[in-house]
């Protein structure tokens, strides 16, 4: 068996949440190692659906162990309503959660400065859920950021919480939310977290050393996708945290060496949530299809997900700068009542053909999709559990997908339990052990 990590090989939203949890029995320990509660993960086991935000899909196993990583940034608030929630459904939530003492907090300042900054942005705004990510990330960089583990020093706290209420205050316009915040309530508040999580809080990178010396096996996922990659996404319209694989090793506070291989996670066909560049977008009724029938709305935030054709140009770039070893295919379904299916294989940019990804967002706006198109199947494939049932014009699709894409598919996903699942005997997975 080996560690892996599961990443988005798209802009998030593919269905992490489902493999992880299909992937589970496999691995003892789940770490999330980045992004905040802007992340959605929708688990469907029997007539149950789980929507988790912060705690790894992970938890849903008994005998499981779940990190959230010095990576995360979290809002205590947020994290104890989700734990909550989730005992409320029979989770068991106790010492099979640990929360590394380096990950920072979520303040409300950061999710005034989140909306005021949008708002300010107009039409140029990035599109962000408002729960203050991006500010707390932008403060961890600043080093104005504050670990969770601090708390553990009240009075430190309160001199850091003074200074940084104090600093936002001064730069932000007189009609700010932020001159409302009352320091006494916030340091009351995230006292009062603090009590209730001070036993979850551990030395995240040390357990993890542990765990692997202890020969256990470690299954990382992320949140978001590789095209929301601060450094290697559609910059700016990004997340604030490294959501490709390099990001399991900062993020899980573990060296590379330890991870044996990527698992990418992409849909049949292209979802985007928020602004920016989309090339195979469809604003027709075939777009509304997709939307309607594949249930394209953020497990987080509810917003309407656009949505397009799939890009073959974007997750072979996701291929190549994760490395990824395989891909599992999501909600196949999804695209069963269509006549016709198209496949972009390339980018038009004034009149120049790109076939590999454009570093500069702004290129992209203007990139026109180069397609195939590939006869549909007209009947369900909901809940196949072998590639060999499937319509031969499905097969042909899937053949068509991973060609494309530079890599195999291991996982293909026919429905949103955790049942409805194609499991393939490929290389990957006979070399990590898995079939």
């Amino acid at each position: 068996m080996a560690n892996i990590v599961v990443v988005g090989a798209q802009w998030g939203d593919e269905g992490k949440g489902k493999i992880v949890d299909f992937l589970c029995d496999h691995f003892d320990v789940v770490v999330r190692y980045q992004g905040g509660h802007n992340a959605g993960h929708t688990v469907v086991v029997g007539d149950q659906k789980y929507v988790l935000h912060m705690v790894p899909s992970g938890i849903l196993h008994r005998g499981k162990i779940c990190l959230l990583g010095n990576g995360v940034v979290i809002d205590p608030k947020e994290l104890l309503y989700e734990m909550e929630q989730l005992r409320s459904l029979g989770v068991e939530i106790g010492e099979n959660l640990l929360i590394s003492k380096n990950a920072h907090l979520i303040m409300p300042y950061h999710k005034v400065m989140d909306v005021e900054g949008e708002a300010r942005l107009g039409d140029k705004k990035i599109g962000t859920t408002g729960r203050g990510i991006g500010p707390a990330y932008a403060d961890k960089a600043a080093r104005l950021g504050i670990r969770f583990g601090e708390l553990y020093d009240p009075d430190l706290f309160r001199e850091r919480l003074a200074l940084n209420l104090r600093e936002k205050k001064a730069q932000e316009p007189a009609d700010s939310g932020i001159h409302q915040l009352d320091e006494e309530k916030i340091f009351t508040d995230y006292m009062g977290y603090y009590q209730q999580l001070k036993d979850f809080l551990v030395d995240g990178g040390l357990m993890l050393h542990r765990f692997l010396k202890q020969g256990k096996k470690v299954l990382f996922e992320g949140a978001q996708g590789t095209l929301l990659d601060v450094d290697l996404g559609t910059y700016p319209y990004v997340t604030s945290s490294s959501s490709t694989v390099g990001g399991a090793c900062i993020g899980g506070g573990i060296g590379p060496a330890a991870i044996d291989g990527v698992i990418g996670v992409t849909k049949a066909y292209t979802t985007r949530v928020g602004e920016g560049p989309f090339p195979t977008e469809l604003k027709d009724e075939v777009g509304d299809l997709l939307r309607d029938r594949g249930s394209e709305y953020g497990a987080s935030t509810g917003r309407p997900r656009r949505c397009g054709w799939f890009d073959a140009v974007a997750v072979r770039y996701s291929v190549r700068i994760n490395c990824l070893s395989t891909l599992a295919l999501m909600k196949l379904d999804v695209l069963d009542p269509l006549d016709s299916i198209k496949i972009c294989v390339a980018y038009r940019y004034r009149g120049e053909v790109l076939s590999e990804f454009p570093n500069e967002t702004s290129k992209l706006f203007h990139c026109e999709p180069i397609y195939e198109e590939w006869p549909g199947w007209k009947e369900s494939t909901v809940g196949i559990t072998s590639l060999r049932a499937l319509p031969r014009p499905c097969q042909d699709y899937i053949r068509r997908i991973s060609e494309l894409s530079g890599a195999d598919l291991s996982i293909i996903s026919t429905g949103p339990d955790r049942e409805q699942t194609i499991l393939r005997k490929t290389p990957s997975l006979r070399r990590w052990k898995m079939v």
